[in-house]
Order: C-alpha cells, then structure tokens, then sequence
C-alpha cells in the first residue's frame, strides 16, 4: 500500500507525484517534468486532480481550501516590435495583476505588449486554456516570473489542462529553462 501524500495546503480528493501521472498532463508538461535536469525538482512537484469546472482562480481556491495567495497565473504575452512578435510567458501570483505595459514591455525590448489571443496561446503551448503552465513552455520562449512567486516556499499552478493542478516550490520555477526572475513584474 502506498504511502498518504499531504500537500503543503488545501484540500484535495487525489494528491499524487506529477511524475506518476503523465496521462493526466498535457504532453509538453509530461515531458518537461520527465526531462527537467535539476536533481530532485521534478520529484518535488505534485499533482491535485481537480473538477475542470472549478479551475478559474477564485472559485477554486474557495473549493479547495488554497490560499490565494499560493495560487498562480502563467500568463502568455505577445510582444511586438518591427513587425516581428515574440510570445513569451508571465508568472505572477493570484492576488497581484501583470504589469505588461510598462515592466513585460521594456523587459522583452517590444514597442508594444498584449496578452496573446486565447487561439495562438493553446496552439503555441500544446496546453488547455485555463490550464497553461510554465512547466513544459516551448523551451525558446522567455519565461518571466514575478520574485514574490519565487519567495512562495509552495505555488499552485496549472497541469496544462484544466482539469489538475500542479504543487510545487516556487523557487523551483526559477530554474526552468530560460526563466528571468523579475522584480516588480506584478502589481
């Protein structure tokens, strides 16, 4: 019989290591957690299975008992500049808003900044909007992440589908590839 997993908050009907459940992954997060190189990350994180009815933010951590401040959003932003527009990715905490036009802007050096269409972001990621996650990002992409996210000691975040979410230390999210840990990112 194996052994009860307790997560860091909430309260969950199932509670398993990411790794043994990549069915319930979308693929590029399956993958990504398989393959990610730092020694014992990828053990550290778990996976909650959640009703997909309930994953917008609010609603959920009602549900389940998370903090809202332990929950957060992986946005996708498209910036542009001469033509050319480059996607890239957020992170930044439940209860604090992006700052996109000015922080996002500057940082990727784009004349202009937006959230990238709902469309483009699911066929860019291989992930469920309402569920996209920074885990399993396409790996060229630059990936922000606010520093209040990174000082979380546990986050919440999508599982790349909406059903699901993922628990894991949010130091951890530093140390995927090309993440930038910024200050200020969020409001």
């Amino acid at each position: 019989m194996s052994e009860q997993i307790v997560p860091p908050f909430g309260s969950f009907p199932v509670v398993r290591a990411a790794l043994d459940v990549h069915d319930e992954l979308a693929a590029p997060v399956a993958d990504a957690l398989k393959n990610w190189d730092v020694p014992g990350v990828a053990h550290s994180v778990l996976y909650v299975d959640t009703d997909p009815d309930k994953a917008d933010t609010a609603v959920f951590c009602e549900t389940y008992g998370t903090p809202l401040d332990c929950s957060a959003n992986c946005v996708v932003v498209a910036a542009k500049r001469g033509g050319e527009v480059t996607l890239a990715a957020a992170v930044v905490l439940a209860t604090t808003r992006l700052d996109v036009n000015q922080v996002v802007r500057r940082h990727l050096g784009a004349r202009k900044a937006s959230f990238a269409p709902m469309d483009a972001a699911v066929a860019e990621t291989g992930m469920e909007y309402g569920g996209i996650t920074p885990v399993g990002l396409p790996t060229h992409w630059p990936l922000l992440i606010d520093e209040a996210v990174a000082a979380t000691p546990h986050v919440l975040i999508g599982s790349g589908r909406r059903r699901g979410k993922l628990i894991l230390p949010g130091p951890a999210l530093a140390l995927l590839p090309h993440a930038e840990v910024l200050p200020g990112l969020a409001t």
